[in-house]
């Protein structure tokens, strides 16, 4: 069994005890890490037998996979690892080059949604190559903002390099008044998941409760300050109700994608 995580610090409290032997997977199983983009190719391809994978692409592949039940990467407010960096405010983007992650889609069609239905502007979106973090790789691309995610978004709000940053969770809560999912766990249809999916439930419970342990080690591995990481990783919510599919449902409603919520 192939079991795929996102290799950014916000996956540490569902994979933590994982990693530290604390929480067993099944026999034989094996993590793969990747960005989201990659995770999502892998889970549909079959190459994965369970995988985060991001909410947009669990639509649109819903036919071929399995929600887990209870589990999610979401926020209900500021997510801090999502947003957009800019050097001017998001109205005077107008016509403006825009940078996107090419690692979330569930974060661009985000971006997508409020630049059309909340600021009403049409920027001129690009796909960025570089590292959101290399300021100097940036820096030789032609842009006014830039989408970024996971552990670069913290290191370059650190850096202070953009005058102005909207936070994409918070945006969402703003207009909304609702939690936003960024991504679930899936298993292709047909599969044998319940012991992986009680592992990953098994180690976030732990995960949760050593929240101080995990940011320490986040922020040996991102340079991030302790406090920074210990805020972020306490503002996410690893779980999924019904107010998670709500929300979830909602945002699909919004960006056109197919409206397929089941749980396992």
């Amino acid at each position: 069994m192939r079991i795929g995580r996102i290799g950014y610090i916000n996956c540490a409290p569902v994979y933590g005890a994982i990693d530290r032997g604390i929480v067993s997977l099944p026999h034989g199983a094996e993590l793969v890490t990747g960005t989201p983009a990659e995770l999502n190719d892998l889970l549909v391809a079959g190459e994965l037998d369970v995988s985060v994978i991001s909410a947009v692409e669990y639509a649109r592949h819903a036919k071929d996979l399995v929600l887990l039940p209870e589990l999610a990467i979401s926020c209900d407010g500021p997510v801090r690892s999502v947003a957009l960096f800019s050097r001017r405010t998001v109205g005077q983007l107008d016509g403006r080059t825009v940078l996107l992650s090419a690692s979330s889609r569930t974060s661009v069609a985000l971006l997508e949604l409020l630049c059309r239905e909340v600021w009403h502007i049409r920027p001129k979106f690009a796909e960025a190559r570089a590292e959101a973090q290399d300021l100097e790789l940036l820096a030789g691309l032609p842009h006014e903002a830039v989408l970024v995610i996971g552990d670069a978004a913290l290191t370059l709000a650190a850096a202070g390099a953009y005058q102005h940053r909207y936070d994409l969770g918070e945006e969402w809560k703003r207009w909304t008044a609702l939690p936003f999912v960024f991504a679930v766990w899936a298993s292709r249809r047909g599969g044998s998941f319940s012991q992986a999916h009680k592992a990953l439930l098994a180690s976030r419970a732990w995960g949760l409760k050593h929240l101080d342990a995990l940011a320490a080690e986040a922020s040996r591995a991102t340079g991030v300050a302790v406090p920074v990481c210990r805020e972020y990783l306490g503002g996410l919510d690893y779980a999924f109700n019904d107010k998670h599919r709500t929300a979830l449902t909602d945002f699909l409603r919004r960006v056109g994608s197919p409206q397929f919520v089941q749980v396992a």
